[in-house]
């Protein structure tokens, strides 16, 4: 349901949260989250420009993730990597498919989008922590 640079996005955050007020270096977070470096690179940029992280380059530097981030809904990292909120699509790829003209599967497919949004709304950037410490 969503990408892989969004899952990387998604493990980059409950890396740092796990770390709060620690400046960590980006090959850390790299080796920690086997996520290729390059790549994450290109993560940490796009967290930065949106205010998720901050970046200090130098002795020392590396990304800390605001703490105001940790009350961030999931959702918003979505919307960053994936787009506005993702197209509703008939499962069967019927153009007309709503109320009106449902589905064999539409009641059921809506309440699934429906649980799906409650849990980008309602989980955190601070529930992405493991709870273990570093």
């Amino acid at each position: 349901m969503i990408s892989q640079t969004t899952k990387y996005a998604l493990m980059t955050l409950g890396f740092l949260a796990d770390r709060p007020g620690q400046w960590v270096q980006g090959g850390q977070i790299a080796e920690a989250t086997r996520i290729p470096a390059n790549y994450l690179s290109k993560i940490l940029n796009q967290l930065r420009k949106r205010g998720f992280v901050e970046s200090q380059k130098g002795w020392g530097g590396g990304f800390l993730l605001r703490e105001q981030a940790l009350a961030q809904p999931i959702g918003r990292v979505l919307e960053l990597f994936e787009g506005p909120s993702l197209v509703r699509q008939c499962v069967f790829g019927l153009r007309a498919c709503d109320d009106a003209h449902p589905c064999p599967l539409h009641c059921r497919w809506t309440r699934v989008q429906s649980e799906y949004d409650t849990l980008l709304e309602k989980t955190t950037v601070a529930d992405l922590r493991s709870g273990l410490q570093p």
